[in-house]
């Protein structure tokens, strides 16, 4: 796994921690709602903080084929590409 990767899925997990208020491991494989038991505000602000860590904006119709940490950190890297 690339770097770039490693970075997403790491600041994933950390976002994903400080919303939820505990500490939380993600792979690419984690699905975000059935393995982080994440509902849709929780998520909205997991999104948000990413947006500022990455200084980027996601995009909701984007964010709706989001199932996995992996399709999450793929997202966010390609937005990062173009931006």
């Amino acid at each position: 796994m690339d770097t770039v990767t490693d970075l997403s899925l790491r600041e994933i997990g950390l976002a994903t921690s400080k919303v939820l208020g505990r500490t939380v491991e993600v792979t690419n494989d984690t699905h975000i709602g059935r393995d982080l038991a994440v509902d849709s505000l929780a998520l909205m602000n997991i999104v948000m903080e990413l947006e500022d860590s990455f200084d980027i904006s996601i995009p909701l119709d984007r964010l709706a084929a989001v199932e996995t940490a992996g399709d999450l950190s793929k997202l966010i890297n390609d937005l990062r590409t173009k931006a």
